[in-house]
């Protein structure tokens, strides 16, 4: 069914934006392409944080969402950093834009309306501050159904995969030596790049192996650093990184389906496959866990019920279970920030330096060559105070 345009019945607005259209239905694809200036058109109901991060990192003009960014599900925390980097989010304005609206075009956003050469092909809520904080109060009261929902969920994993999660049947081999080492899981999610720069002393010192689930590993080597272990779906990963010459674990469904496997395979790289029900961070902790990783540390990964939550799927009752099953060997990173500070101290530092200017007076002095360079330096330091104490007198 095509979408009915309608021509605009009234002036243009000054304070309107416009811009060429991107538009697709995962957030995370769009943001690839996304660039400042932009109009982004997603199809996402309940906007999650990290997709909002991801839009604002990109800086469009505006974001026109087909589905309802607050459906009042639960609390979700992506319509409230949207409208907070002072980015207009035109909601709710149905399906149909999604096929009829094509890539490139240039629209315009206009008192709640899309336009497109002059003609509105959609329309829907303009969200404030005052709108958004209004449906997050209303969204409150959904949070019990929602709770229930992710405590069935939970239940129905724990049977599906209590051979897994209790005693490790199903994960399977690799080559990467975790033995007795740290390892560090970065997932592209809440504050992965602040989080990963804060590590940078830790990531140095430590030698963690460093593990990046999907996208994950292409922030490891933003960073400087080369991922040793990739694992996911390889649906948001670059060629470039998975060419690295990190090990591939491809994150499989318990019915054999891998959708990532081809994708690896076309690349000319042998992965191992690891089939299991949850998301792809609850793999890498899986791994890391039974092949005797000592800690894992964790990057941009849910650790709170709310981020549970924010992610929109049932499946992260498997995270929550997989936490359960690390147990204490697990750590966030924000922990480890706080917590960590470099072996050498300051006082350290100076102390070093003064004891290398000792050694090297001492060196020198037991030289009749280093005792007149000694001379000569305490002859010029004469003549130097001699003149700024002339200076000041």
């Amino acid at each position: 069914m095509p979408l009915r345009l309608r021509p605009r019945s009234h002036g243009a607005d000054p304070a309107a934006v416009h811009g060429p259209a991107r538009v697709d239905s995962r957030t995370k694809n769009l943001t690839k392409r996304l660039r400042p200036g932009d109009i982004a058109v997603i199809d996402h109901i309940d906007l999650d944080k990290v997709s909002a991060e991801a839009l604002v990192a990109c800086r469009p003009r505006a974001v026109v969402n087909a589905a309802p960014s607050i459906s009042g599900r639960y609390p979700n925390l992506g319509p409230e950093i949207i409208v907070a980097a002072g980015i207009p989010l035109l909601d709710s304005v149905g399906p149909l834009v999604m096929s009829s609206l094509k890539e490139g075009t240039d629209v315009r956003l206009e008192d709640g309306e899309l336009l497109a050469g002059g003609q509105v092909v959609a329309a829907g809520t303009l969200q404030t501050a005052e709108t958004v904080q209004t449906a997050m109060t209303d969204a409150r009261a959904g949070l019990a159904v929602q709770l229930e929902a992710f405590a069935a969920n939970t239940m129905e994993y724990l049977r599906n995969e209590r051979e897994l999660l209790l005693d490790g049947v199903g994960v399977p081999e690799i080559a990467t030596h975790l033995e007795g080492r740290h390892a560090l899981i970065v997932v592209r999610g809440y504050h992965y790049k602040e989080d990963l720069q804060a590590l940078r002393h830790y990531i140095r010192e430590y030698r963690p192996v460093l593990i990046g689930v999907d996208g994950g590993a292409d922030a490891i080597v933003e960073e400087g650093h080369r991922p040793d272990l990739i694992v996911g779906d390889m649906d948001s990963v670059s060629d470039e990184t998975l060419r690295s010459g990190a090990e591939i674990v491809v994150h499989a469904y318990r019915d054999g389906r891998a959708p990532g496997l081809q994708r690896v395979q076309d690349l000319g790289i042998e992965p191992v496959v690891f089939p299991a029900t949850g998301t792809s961070e609850d793999v890498a902790m899986l791994l890391a866990d039974d092949k005797g990783a000592t800690l894992i540390v964790a990057v941009g990964t849910h650790a709170t019920l709310v981020e549970f939550l924010d992610k929109g799927r049932s499946g992260m009752a498997s995270t929550f279970l997989t936490r359960l099953r690390v147990g204490g060997k697990l750590i966030d990173a924000k922990g480890v920030s706080r917590l960590y500070r470099t072996r050498i101290s300051n006082l350290w530092l100076v102390g070093l330096l003064l004891s290398a200017l000792v050694a090297l007076f001492v060196a020198l002095w037991a030289t009749p060559g280093g005792r007149g360079i000694l001379q000569l330096i305490g002859s010029r330091w004469n003549d130097l105070w001699s003149v700024l104490s002339g200076v000041f007198t």
